[in-house]
């Protein structure tokens, strides 16, 4: 795997994730991002010394986008207090099977995730455990095709709760394209509908476990913890479902 590398100074470097590939390590052992980026800074250092690297955010296996990590343990604290307190500015772009209710909006909910399947839900306010989970959304266009209506839509991610875009968009009737998870049409959920890409290809892409869903994480903004400086990251969406919408496009 070649890193693609975003930003990179003496405390942080940001590189894109493709989807299919995990933030972190985890029990499949299959390539993963941190260790990826730990290679790159071994193999371009002088020192024998396993580099220091910390992921200051995570992206579902499913998703594609920019992906944020510190060289050293101050860094890596103050953008962390500095994500706890929205103080990093993120946002995505998805395609969405289905119609939001309005051309822009915010969605309120509060969530709970089953440990057991990894699920998350919206539930009530009162619900023991439930945290409250905002976004903003504003849909840059809409398309018909033969299986239904898509939304291209730009997110903006006000907190970080599992699985939160993906549950939200659902729970408001316009799942996101290809997620097998939350999105009937493409878990085999659905009742009486075929279970094909709403557009003219069949639905997610997958190769082993290189599922991809339509959704990215394509711009991130913040003050460099260290220096101060504005850091603008941005990251064009790749990927099906993404092809799918310039397809129809034309």
């Amino acid at each position: 795997m070649r890193l693609e590398i975003l930003y990179e100074d003496e405390y942080l470097l940001a590189a894109v994730k493709p989807a299919g590939i995990s933030s972190q390590g985890d029990k499949s052992n299959d390539t993963d991002m941190v260790s990826e980026v730990q290679n790159y800074l071994f193999d371009n250092s002088d020192s024998d010394e396993e580099p220091y690297t910390a992921v200051i955010h995570r992206l579902d296996k499913p998703v594609g986008g920019i992906l944020l990590f510190a060289k050293d343990r101050e860094t890596a604290a103050k953008l962390s207090d500095m994500q706890q307190d929205s103080r990093i500015v993120k946002y995505y772009q998805a395609v969405l099977t289905g119609e939001l209710p309005e051309a822009s909006g915010d969605f309120t909910d509060y969530l709970l995730t089953d440990t057991k399947t990894g699920i998350t839900k919206v539930v009530s306010k009162d619900t023991k455990g439930a945290k409250k989970a905002e976004l903003s959304y504003e849909v840059l266009d809409e398309f018909d095709t033969d299986n239904g209506p898509l939304s291209y839509v730009l997110i903006e991610l006000l907190t970080g709760r599992h699985h939160q875009i993906r549950c939200q968009m659902a729970a408001h009737g316009a799942p996101v394209w290809g997620d097998m998870k939350y999105n009937p049409a493409f878990s085999g959920k659905a009742s009486g509908k075929d279970n094909k890409k709403p557009g003219r290809n069949h639905g997610g892409k997958k190769s082993g476990n290189k599922h991809e869903v339509g959704l990215y994480f394509s711009r991130m903004e913040f003050d460099h913890p260290i220096t101060g400086e504005r850091v603008i990251l941005k990251a064009e969406p790749v990927g099906a479902a993404f092809e799918a919408i310039e397809l129809d496009e034309e």
